[in-house]
């Protein structure tokens, strides 16, 4: 195994302490700090270990942070090597946060961590998708800070995460976000806004594949699919026209709900769409029944994939849509119920978005470890702060 004795650093001790080279401490290590390092008593990557493993342990808001750190000052003083027994202020964390972390820097250096873990980017599916940070909503405004995520659900951990400026849309952002990755031989998802036929030019080019759903943005696409799977009306004496149909199914149980999900999938409009790359479409009935009151919902969802047949069978393309789905409650509902960050404050410089990277972090290291049940894993190491500072000082195996 591969060590690297860290250099002299603000109240670290000569000749200070060794941590594994393609640990998450060393990436972090790389980090620039934009501080003056005139009268520094922080180093900027000892004040992201502690807010990483205040975070592990269950702490989500600064001052909670602080508190944890405050409680423990002794012992991260004797294992991360620091001269001074000292714990920050609740708004030295958040000007940390704000203003000495390049978040661009920031969020390559977290991507990079995960790339280099075994067999990290095997997956093949990409999803793509938006979040509104609820708690940047300033009082009287309706936008706040808004993110979109390239999510490797498979894997458990966010590729790249960009800002979309309030006079952009996800659409722009999702082009930068595309230009950065290596798409060959992936899946590419998206909800019906990225359904775009320039994204779609831009995925196949790039070696990849994609799968949209399709909606009002896109109208005639989505007419014409409409179309193609409704119900044939013939006039008696003449039998309905062929089709290639093939269909696919699926029942469970979740949250509370009994789903039953059936995809329906053609070729037929293959090279009679406008639309580049496209090999097949879908229809999905999605039928949910309550189980506490037997309420019952019905929902349908077109798409578009350039996936062909023989690459994609109905059974495939059923999953890939679930896939995407998957980004909701495996990334975006652990980050608000969780992690708490729709109920987050940070709005000086770009706290809030390096904190959202901080949460996109903590659940890639706890995902990657096999971790199912989150809240679970944050009990054990509120107990156990020694086995999450494993996770930080030791490369991944």
């Amino acid at each position: 195994m591969k060590y690297s004795p860290l250099a002299i650093d603000v109240n670290v001790s000569s000749p200070g302490f060794v941590v594994d080279v393609d640990s998450l401490y060393a990436h972090l290590a790389t980090l620039h700090d934009q501080r003056d390092a005139r009268g520094l008593r922080y180093a900027l990557v000892t004040v992201l270990v502690f807010i990483v493993l205040a975070k592990l342990a269950g702490e989500d808001h600064l001052r909670g942070i602080a508190e944890w750190v405050q409680h423990r000052q002794e012992w991260l003083a004797q294992v991360l090597g620091l001269v001074k027994v000292q714990a920050p202020h609740p708004s030295t964390y958040g000007r940390i946060l704000a203003r000495a972390v390049l978040r661009e820097e920031f969020e390559r250096v977290v991507s990079q961590f995960f790339s280099h873990q075994p067999q990290a980017g095997q997956s093949l599916v990409i999803t793509l998708d938006g979040k509104t940070l609820r708690g940047t909503i300033a009082a009287g405004q309706t936008q706040g800070l808004h993110l979109l995520a390239a999510y490797l659900s498979g894997e458990g951990w966010v590729m790249m995460q960009v800002e979309v400026p309030g006079a952009e849309n996800e659409i722009r952002a999702a082009v930068r976000v595309l230009k950065c990755l290596d798409l060959r031989g992936k899946v590419v998802t998206g909800d019906a806004m990225l359904a775009q036929r320039h994204l779609s030019i831009q995925v196949v080019q790039a070696g990849g594949e994609y799968v949209w759903a399709v909606k009002g943005n896109q109208e005639q696409l989505r007419e014409d699919i409409q179309v193609l799977f409704q119900p044939e009306r013939c006039s008696a004496g003449f039998n309905p026209v062929p089709t290639d149909f093939r269909m696919a199914g699926t029942v469970g149980k979740e949250h509370g709900r009994i789903e039953q999900r059936t995809i329906t999938v053609s070729s037929l409009l293959k090279g009679y769409l406008d639309w580049p790359y496209a090999e097949q479409v879908f229809q999905l009935e999605r039928h949910f029944v309550r189980v506490k009151d037997g309420k019952v919902t019905h929902q349908l969802v077109h798409g578009v994939t350039s996936l062909t047949a023989q690459q994609a069978t109905p059974q495939r393309l059923l999953e890939l849509v679930r896939i995407h789905w998957q980004i909701e409650n495996g990334l975006h509902y652990r980050r608000d119920e969780t992690l708490r960050e729709d109920r987050c404050r940070l709005r000086i410089g770009h706290a809030a978005e390096v904190m959202a990277t901080i949460n996109n972090l903590v659940l890639g290291l706890l995902l990657r470890q096999g971790v199912q049940n989150v809240p679970e894993a944050r009990r054990r190491f509120a107990a156990r702060p020694h086995e999450a500072l494993s996770l930080i000082l030791r490369s991944p195996t």
